[in-house]
C-alpha cells in the first residue's frame, strides 16, 4: 500500500496516545498515556496525540480540547499537529478498496442483535478474541443479499480472515513489552460500519503506518484485538510496531474506570484540594519507578525517564480507591 504522508504525519520513530474525544480523560487514561510517554521518551523516541474520533454521536471538540489541556496539565508533550481520524476518511477507503480488489472483503447485514444471537449459539475456536463473529453472511447467496437489501438493510464490510490467512499461520504469535510473548487468532472483522464509517482496527492500522508510529502502549483491554490489527498490517504490506500492553485501572468495585463508570478526573481532583504535583507522583508510584517527590512535574518527569524501562512495570492490575486522609485524595494499589 502506497503511504501519504500528511501535514502532523512523521517518518521518525514514534510513540503515540491515541485517545477517543468522547469525555474527559479518566484517572486510568492519564496513567497509560503517561506510561505511553515515558516508554518513548526513555527510548529517545518522538511522541504525538492522535484523536480517535470516528464515534459521531459522542466525540466533540470540547472533548478534544479538555484532553489536550489535562495531557499538558501532567507534564506530557507531544510533536506535531494532532491528528483527527474523522478528517481522514478516504485513506482507510483506499485501503479497503485495496482488499476487496483481492476479494478478502465481503458484505455482512447482521444486525447487532443478530450477531449477539449467532455468538451465543456459535462455537468459538479457543484461539479468537472473545465476541468473534462466527461468519454468517461469509457465503450468503445472491438471493438472501437481494432480500436484505430490499429491506433497505446496508451492509458492513468484513475481512475473510480464512481466506487472507490461508498462506499462513492461523495464529498471530508476537511478543509484547509488558505481557511477554502472546498470540491469537483472526476473525472476520468488522472494517466499515453499515453506517459507512471506517473501522476502529482499519484506522488505527493505516494512521499508525503514516505517522511512523514504532510503538504503541496501551490499555491492555486491547491485547486480544492485537493479532487482527498485525494480520492487516501484513496485508497491506505496512510496518508492525512494537507494542506494550499496561494494566488498567479498576475502581473499588473491581470493575475498570471507564468515562461512564466509576470515573474520576484530573479537575474534580484539582477541585478536591490536590495539587498536579501530588497526582503525577501517585501515578508514578502506582508502576513502581522511583522519582524526587518534591520536585515540580517536569523535573519529576525528567528524572523518571532517564531509568524508565516500561517492561520493568508494576505487574497486575491498579485499584484506585478514594481516600480523604491521604495527601492526594486517594490511593492508587497493585489488585494482586
Amino acid at each position: 500500500m502506497a503511504q501519504r504522508r500528511r501535514q502532523g504525519e512523521t517518518a521518525h520513530m514514534t510513540g503515540r496516545f491515541a485517545p477517543s474525544p468522547t469525555g474527559t480523560l479518566h484517572l486510568g487514561n492519564l496513567r497509560t498515556a503517561l506510561l505511553a510517554w515515558l516508554a518513548a521518551r526513555s527510548t529517545g523516541l518522538d511522541f504525538i496525540v492522535r484523536m480517535e474520533d470516528l464515534d459521531r454521536v459522542q466525540a466533540a471538540p470540547e472533548h478534544e480540547v479538555r484532553q489536550l489541556s489535562d495531557l499538558a496539565a501532567i507534564g506530557l508533550d507531544w510533536s506535531g499537529d494532532v491528528v483527527r481520524q474523522s478528517e481522514r476518511f478516504d485513506l482507510y477507503r483506499d485501503a479497503l478498496a485495496m482488499l476487496r480488489s483481492r476479494d478478502l472483503v465481503y458484505e455482512c447485514f447482521c444486525s447487532r442483535r443478530e450477531i449477539r444471537a449467532e455468538i451465543e449459539s456459535a462455537p468459538r475456536a479457543p484461539h479468537l478474541p472473545p465476541g468473534s463473529y462466527p461468519g454468517t453472511c461469509r457465503t450468503l447467496t445472491s438471493t438472501r443479499r437481494q432480500r436484505y437489501l430490499d429491506a433497505g438493510r446496508t451492509p458492513a464490510m468484513r475481512l475473510r480472515a480464512d481466506e487472507s490467512l490461508a498462506a499462513s499461520s492461523s495464529v498471530i504469535n508476537f511478543t509484547d513489552l509488558v505481557a511477554g510473548d502472546a498470540f491469537g487468532g483472526v476473525d472476520d472483522v468488522v472494517l466499515q460500519r453499515n453506517d459507512g464509517v471506517p473501522s476502529y482496527n482499519l484506522a488505527v492500522v493505516i494512521d499508525d503506518a503514516l505517522q511512523g508510529v514504532t510503538q504503541v502502549i496501551r490499555g491492555d483491554d486491547l491485547l486480544t484485538t492485537t493479532p487482527r490489527q498485525i494480520h492487516l498490517q501484513h496485508l497491506l504490506g505496512l510496518a508492525t510496531p512494537t507494542y506494550g500492553h499496561v494494566p488498567l485501572v479498576l475502581g473499588d468495585d473491581s470493575e475498570r474506570l471507564s468515562k461512564r463508570h466509576g470515573s474520576v478526573t484530573l479537575a474534580e481532583l484539582v477541585d478536591a484540594g490536590a495539587s498536579t504535583r501530588l497526582i503525577v507522583s501517585e501515578l508514578v508510584s502506582s508502576f513502581g519507578s522511583e522519582f524526587d517527590a518534591t520536585s515540580d512535574v517536569s523535573s519529576l518527569l525528567s528524572g523518571v525517564v532517564s531509568s524508565f524501562v516500561i517492561g520493568a512495570i508494576t505487574p497486575g492490575e491498579v485499584v484506585y480507591s478514594p481516600e480523604p486522609n491521604a495527601p492526594v485524595g486517594f490511593t492508587l494499589r497493585n489488585a494482586r
